[in-house]
């Protein structure tokens, strides 16, 4: 992005602390839009194309939940950095919001500090990832390029979700070697993000769906590897 400041999208019923976040993260630089629902956050999304979202879970028109997932499918936002802004403790809501599609979540009430804190990371985490996955996989007919975020199986080509394809790419950098859950919440998702051994399962599975493969095979106990 050369020297444009980064774009975030924040989107909250609550006006205080959608005013509360907007200070603290234009404090840090960035430029900073709005919304009050879900619908509005769907539409700032696709005319400002935010680096970032913020949404919270709980909003009117749609919840945040179903911005992510509807965001998610398309190609433009298949990079864009999501956290969710959450007053519920239950973890399943948590998990949840992580499987569709989101990189990190905030609890309510929100701590300034904290927000900025997880922002920063997530864009060391995204400039991490673009110097380093830029290569295309190739074994055999699989081919995976991070370029477009698409897997080509022979003449297929097959549209995975930010952290599905995030999860194919790095067992599929390593084939054959035995992966520790340990290893790949930390990579894919970070360390600071809390998520159990279910959310990768999830994921794992979809991947399998997707490819109509089962190419990552499943070492119990262990973690997984990659085979073609």
């Amino acid at each position: 992005m050369g020297d444009q400041p980064h774009k975030i999208l924040i989107a909250d019923d609550e006006p205080d602390i959608v005013e509360i976040v907007s200070y603290n993260l234009r404090k840090e630089g960035f430029e900073v839009f709005t919304a009050a629902d879900g619908n509005a956050a769907l539409q700032q999304a696709r005319l400002h194309h935010p680096d970032l979202i913020i949404l919270d879970i709980m909003m009117p028109g749609k919840t945040g939940v179903e911005v992510c997932q509807i965001l998610r499918t398309q190609p433009e936002f298949a990079q864009t950095l999501i956290i969710f802004l959450t007053a519920v403790s239950d973890e399943t809501i948590q998990i949840k919001g992580l499987e569709s599609g989101a990189d990190d979540y905030v609890a309510k009430p929100v701590s300034p500090k904290v927000l900025i804190s997880k922002v920063h990371a997530l864009f060391r985490r995204l400039r991490k990832k673009e110097e380093e996955g830029t290569n295309k996989i190739i074994i055999g007919d699989f081919a995976i390029d991070p370029a477009s975020y698409l897997v080509i199986i022979g003449d297929r080509e097959i549209s995975l979700a930010k952290k599905e394809f995030e999860l194919l790419y790095l067992l599929a950098s390593r084939p054959g070697r035995v992966m520790l859950r340990n290893e790949i919440l930390s990579q894919v998702w970070g360390s600071d993000v809390i998520v159990g051994d279910r959310t990768i399962d999830v994921h794992i599975r979809k991947i399998r769906q997707k490819l109509n493969s089962d190419c990552i095979t499943t070492v119990k106990g262990v973690g997984y590897k990659f085979e073609w």
